[in-house]
């Protein structure tokens, strides 16, 4: 079925258009996001259980953007009468006036940038989805999920909890300015099972999810990976530590997308090269890595919970190659650091809500695939391990330092599994030093989306990385 578009959106609508048209005159562009998300989630315990209709896009709310001889300003609003627009835009134009105001009288030093364009566009999509978050059975998907924790629990004679998460949004976001009208409507999923195990006082976590541009039919899929995760939990309980040192690694296709994201993720947004706290506008068109390594960003080129058919500035989804057979090529970019930097934007202006400010966002960041199997690439390997498993990860932009937390090893010896797990792995380097060694890529690939992703401390936004098995050398600790 196709996800259907708000009908509160399409209600104010003309309204919207209204107040666009009464800004028009006063500057020299303007536009109104406007969003109306819907979801809910649901937690799972042996101890608790738990339901609210929040989730990282649920929101209401319009932000109006304008642009006045170089400056930009922005008013955000939740409170809309489609039959007084005109009441709203006095308001608004009250505050983005104050603001410009201020501007003036502290001799702020701010960027001047030209107005955004704005070419016609119609842009209408309602993307595919099997249910609605609105529509689903909260009891009985309650009931469904506590049947799975209680298999989880009874699997193992270690467990002390089986925990699941079940999330689901339907969004729906309208784009207007003068001479464009852009809306989108799609639904995202989500689902994670966390085991906890103890033995001998120790206690350790599994974790095992599954994501994507669908609705709750998705978390059926759980179902399927209950025991698998439980045995996996208990491996760690009699897990080693490593000894650190620099290894041949082989990463499984969740590391792979951590590696994307922290190496070429916030290092090539370009919202950053206005700044100069990126590396990476140095290096463009310079080789960054290995002949094997072809690396894309985009809503486009995949299909997950960070696809969708336009971003927050109305700037239809794109496929951005950033790295091409080793060569850094480009980086990503909102439409204001476009502008600032002379080049096309690519789709990844994106907010963490109507009333945040946009920043280049990551959106799907995956690696191509290679043309060995993981059986080939593991016969290959001396003395390493295959790394599986991605607890957090954080870089350096400005120095391309790289840090991954992970929560397994297998060590491999003589190109063979030795059954030995070590547990848990700081696996650090300099990203073109990692990049280059990259020797040998599986066929296939997969993306991850749960979670999400902070611009620092903050501005929380979805995406999803990913790739094939990988064969590098790295440093763990």
């Amino acid at each position: 079925m196709k996800a259907p578009f708000s009908p509160y959106l399409d209600a104010i609508a003309p309204g919207m258009k209204t107040l666009v048209a009464a800004l028009k005159g006063k500057y020299d562009y303007v536009s109104v996001l406007c969003t109306d998300s819907v979801g809910f989630a649901a937690s799972i315990s042996q101890r608790a259980k738990a339901v609210n209709h929040s989730t990282m896009m649920t929101e209401r709310g319009n932000v109006i953007r304008v642009c006045r001889d170089g400056l930009y300003s922005e008013y955000a609003f939740n409170r809309f009468d489609p039959a007084a627009p005109e009441k709203t835009a006095a308001e608004a134009e009250q505050a983005l006036e104050a603001q410009f105001a201020l501007l003036k009288e502290t001799a702020s030093d701010v960027y001047r940038t030209a107005a955004l364009p704005d070419e016609p566009c119609v842009l209408h999509e309602e993307m595919e989805t099997g249910t609605l978050p609105e529509e689903t059975d909260l009891a009985a998907l309650v009931e469904k999920l506590s049947a799975m924790s209680a298999r989880g629990v009874a699997a193992s004679e270690f467990a002390l909890d089986c925990r699941l998460s079940a999330q689901s949004t339907h969004v729906c976001k309208m784009f207007l300015t003068p001479n464009r009208d852009m809306r989108q409507s799609y639904v995202y999923s989500e689902g994670v099972i966390l085991p906890i195990v103890a033995k001998d006082g120790r206690v350790e976590y599994g974790y095992e999810g599954v994501s994507g541009r669908e609705g709750p039919e998705i978390f059926d899929r759980l179902s399927d990976k209950v025991e698998t995760i439980m045995k996996s939990a208990e491996e760690l309980l009699s897990a080693d530590r490593i000894e650190p040192g620099e290894y041949e690694v082989i990463v499984s296709p969740e590391v792979s997308g951590l590696i994307a994201h922290e190496a070429f993720g916030h290092g090539v947004e370009m919202d950053m090269f206005v700044k100069n706290r990126a590396l990476g506008a140095d290096y463009i068109g310079k080789r960054v890595g290995s002949d094997l390594v072809t690396m894309h960003e985009g809503a486009s080129p995949e299909i997950q919970v960070a696809s969708y058919a336009f971003d927050d500035e109305g700037t239809p989804a794109h496929d951005t190659v950033e790295i091409q057979n080793g060569i850094l090529k480009t980086g990503v970019c909102d439409a204001l650091s476009a502008l600032r930097l002379g080049v096309e934007p690519t789709g990844n202006g994106k907010r963490e809500n109507f009333e945040h400010k946009v920043y280049t966002r990551m959106t799907n960041t995956v690696f191509e695939s290679g043309d060995s199997t993981l059986e080939e690439m593991i016969a290959t390997v001396k003395y390493g391990y295959l790394l599986k498993g991605m607890q957090s990860g954080m870089e350096d932009p400005k120095h391309w330092g790289i840090q991954c937390i992970l929560d397994r090893g297998y060590e491999i010896r003589d190109g063979k599994l030795t059954g030995k797990v070590v547990s848990p792995i700081v696996m650090t380097g300099y990203v073109p030093e990692l990049l280059g060694s990259i020797s040998m890529l599986s066929r296939d690939h997969c993306l991850y989306g749960n979670g999400g992703c902070g611009k620092g401390h903050k501005e929380w936004v979805k995406v999803s990385d990913g790739g094939p098995y990988m064969k590098a050398k790295a440093r763990l600790g």
